[in-house]
């Protein structure tokens, strides 16, 4: 009892001397598990394309620096046509081997059907006066060839020695471009999904999951037609959109869309974004700390999966070598996004999210975001600060941790960006203050400890200012009663109570 008071009293006399401390309060209120993280293994950054395979094995696995679990590659219109040369299914092929060696999930989507299914006769989305402006959409009399054409892909990946794990509809269904692309109305999709997914050979290919067509913008009017209908619902298992031009905590998108795939049990996976790609240098700090607060936003909106875009390029994770956009632009080298993408790929794949109260709002891109998870012995807390200014942060838990570690990442490190120190807890507590350097994204990792008395419903107020009150073993408590102590927000004030009193 006497290290417990010691304990209080001291962390009350930190707190009144900084003026800049705030408060989490992560709640044992589950939501959703975390399947995992990736990019995509695509033509372009990725040349020469299906012949160097060092991203991902700088990238994937669990005894990788980064950690990565998901691989995303196109389904091109067919494995030998005309024009596609090496940007065929073989072209992947390389990576995804490795990617399912290392225990990973490898999954496959359309950018177009064949041509000849489509009504204007061609793989090309058909947004150029070369091709007519003529959209292409999938000819309603080869809806019925659609997933017998899929079937095909999953055969030939599983002879050439890759299970895929999951199929899209399509890449960008409301984009109409120039380049492979095809288009489908929510209503075009549900008909497709409802009257003809059933074609899809789940027995001969065990455990294949179903993608949504994925949004440019993870509109929720493309996934919540799907789940409205409970035919076309019962096919998907995965609902998944973009974010282009849309944050994941806008109204009427990501967030949004996870509602209804998250009541019927469907998984939500962000399948594709870019983040400050129209850079002419490698992208600087605040960038990294805008794509943490992505990745951040995605997980409060109900991601269980972020896949980001190209793995090479000089906004992304390895390095192309073009001297063009800064010395440390150098091929096959990590650059700071993937190890600022590692902090989730490495320690929430497999979480559950906890629910979190803190004394600051989070918004889309604001400048101090936290976010909290469960897994097995550990709790992990992210805690983001954007600001020039340092900040404490003081975490109330909802079980006893007995001990931590920091993993800090800040634009002042070239070479060590996941710098690992210990949290220093004296005895099991269910708050620590832990620090949030200025400009500086964090990962704190607590350990519980199940030897210590347990609080099994711990309910604490919504107002994270409250005063809090313990019993003479260090538990919280939800008011006064017995023998306890008060702490008043600012750790200054203390009362013992007696009978209420």
């Amino acid at each position: 009892m006497r290290k417990f008071l010691t304990f209080m009293l001291a962390l009350g006399a930190y707190t009144a001397a900084h003026a800049i401390t705030h408060i989490v309060l992560v709640r044992d209120t589950r939501y959703q598990t975390v399947t995992g993280f990736g990019a995509a293994c695509c033509d372009g950054a990725m040349q020469p394309y299906g012949t160097d395979t060092q991203p991902v094995r700088l990238l994937y696995g669990p005894t990788s620096a980064i950690g990565l679990n998901i691989m995303r590659m196109e389904i091109s219109p067919s494995f030998q046509g005309e024009g596609w040369g090496n940007y065929n299914w073989n072209g992947s092929l390389p990576s995804a081997k490795i990617v399912k060696q290392r225990g990973g999930i490898v999954f496959g989507t359309p950018w177009s059907p064949p041509g000849e299914y489509k009504t204007n006769g061609t793989a090309q989305g058909g947004n150029s006066d070369s091709q007519g402006r003529k959209r292409g959409e999938l000819r309603k009399d080869c809806y019925e060839k659609f997933f017998p054409w899929l079937n095909t892909f999953l055969a030939w990946m599983k002879k050439n020695g890759v299970k895929v794990d999951a199929v899209s509809i399509q890449n960008e269904p409301d984009w109409w471009v120039d380049y492979s692309g095809c288009l489908y109305t929510p209503e075009q999709q549900v008909t497709l999904v409802k009257n003809y997914a059933h074609m899809l050979d789940r027995e001969k290919y065990k455990g294949v999951r179903l993608i949504s067509a994925e949004p440019l913008g993870f509109t929720q009017n493309y996934s919540d037609a799907l789940m409205r209908d409970p035919v076309a619902r019962e096919q998907i298992d995965i609902v998944a959109g973009h974010l282009y031009g849309h944050a994941p905590l806008d109204k009427g998108n990501m967030k949004d869309a996870a509602v209804l795939a998250t009541k019927y049990g469907k998984e939500v996976w962000m399948t594709e974004h870019s983040v400050s790609d129209n850079l002419d240098h490698l992208p600087e700090w605040s960038d990294q700390l805008y794509f943490a607060k992505e990745l951040n936003e995605c997980m409060l909106a109900g991601c269980t999966g972020y896949i980001y875009w190209y793995m090479r390029a000089h906004w992304a994770f390895v390095g192309t070598g073009e001297t063009k956009y800064g010395a440390d632009n150098k091929r096959n080298k990590l650059l700071p996004r993937a190890y600022v993408l590692s902090h989730f790929a490495k320690h929430v794949t497999g979480s559950t999210r906890l629910d979190t109260k803190a004394s600051f709002t989070t918004s889309t891109n604001s400048p101090l975001e936290t976010s909290a998870y469960i897994k097995g012995d550990s709790v992990i807390v992210m805690a983001i600060n954007s600001t020039t200014t340092n900040h404490d942060l003081k975490v109330r838990l909802p079980y006893y941790v007995k001990s931590g570690t920091h993993i800090l990442s800040t634009g002042n490190e070239k070479e060590n960006l996941c710098q690992e120190t210990a949290v220093s807890i004296e005895e099991p507590a269910t708050e620590v203050l832990v620090s949030m350097p200025a400009n500086s994204f964090s990962t704190y990792i607590f350990m519980i400890d199940h030897d210590a008395a347990a609080v099994e419903d711990l309910r604490v107020s919504d107002n994270v200012g409250e005063k809090v009150y313990y019993d003479l073993q260090g538990r919280r408590i939800d008011n006064p009663r017995g023998l306890c102590i008060e702490r008043s927000a600012n750790g200054t004030s203390r009362k013992v109570y007696v009978n209420g009193r």
